[in-house]
């Protein structure tokens, strides 16, 4: 089983951009996409229910803002994305499906940077998820994947010394990322590259970042311990574009 995960920063845009070619090549047995930014009436079918998928959406009450979407090919035994407080879910952030061997969480963490009053929106989300999470596990493994806006060591940023007062890179959001790990989960992608920096999947679009490197790593598979032992490869891809993220990638064996 192949699961892929893509903050597009636009799905409308990124339709032009060549999405129908990638996906049709990639063909992943399911696809998590967070930062949609579209309600469904303003989408034709074929991007609503692709050929051979599920499609699953959760947009968010303001038009053109956040939003997530789930392509499954497997038909999930239960989903939900109405689970959170009302103040998250009307962002439109979460997409949990149930499959017999585990529980996917597609999520678009909150961004801090605005203000103090959005970083603490932003902690609190992660607060909440977490105890969700928490329970969740005690009936089967979960996979907690997306766009988590904050890069948790700093090996995962180009320049962490420049970043270390600017939201995604605060130490009260990368101590969350640790809570997430103290929970039982596992940065898959991490365990499998221990210490090596350079690999990212967000860029600016400002000064060439993406073609110098710059960039950080915000956007994770966490995966439940006792189901790492199914993981066969976690793998970014910088060279596919179309968004200021690139996608990510968990191949899985049962």
């Amino acid at each position: 089983m192949r699961i892929i995960s893509w903050n597009l920063n636009g799905i409308r845009a990124v339709l032009k951009k060549g999405f129908w070619d990638w996906f049709n090549h990639e063909q992943p047995n399911i696809l998590c996409l967070q930062e949609t930014k579209a309600q469904p009436d303003q989408l034709d079918d074929d991007i609503l229910n692709p050929p051979g998928y599920t499609g699953i959406w959760h947009s968010a009450e303001r038009k053109g803002y956040s939003s997530v979407a789930t392509f499954t090919k497997p038909k999930p035994l239960h989903i939900e994305n109405q689970f959170l407080d009302e103040r998250f879910n009307r962002e439109g952030r979460t997409i949990l499906c149930e499959y017999p061997q585990f529980f996917l969480y597609n999520i678009y963490f909150p961004n801090g940077q605005r203000d103090e009053e959005r970083l603490r929106y932003k902690l609190e989300f992660y607060d909440e998820l977490l105890d969700h999470a928490r329970t969740t596990m005690q009936r089967k493994p979960v996979i907690i994947v997306g766009d988590y806006n904050t890069a948790h060591t700093e090996i995962d940023l180009a320049r962490p010394k420049q970043n270390e007062e600017i939201s995604g890179f605060l130490p009260e959001e990368r101590e969350w990322v640790d809570r997430y790990l103290s929970a039982g989960l596992v940065d898959v992608f991490r365990e499998e590259h221990p210490g090596v920096n350079g690999y990212y999947t967000w860029w600016t679009y400002r000064a060439n970042a993406r073609i110098n490197n710059v960039g950080w790593r915000i956007d994770y598979f966490l995966v439940s311990q006792d189901f790492v032992s199914h993981v066969d490869a976690a793998r970014i891809h910088p060279d596919v574009m179309g968004s200021d993220h690139c996608p990510i990638s968990l191949t899985l064996n049962f």
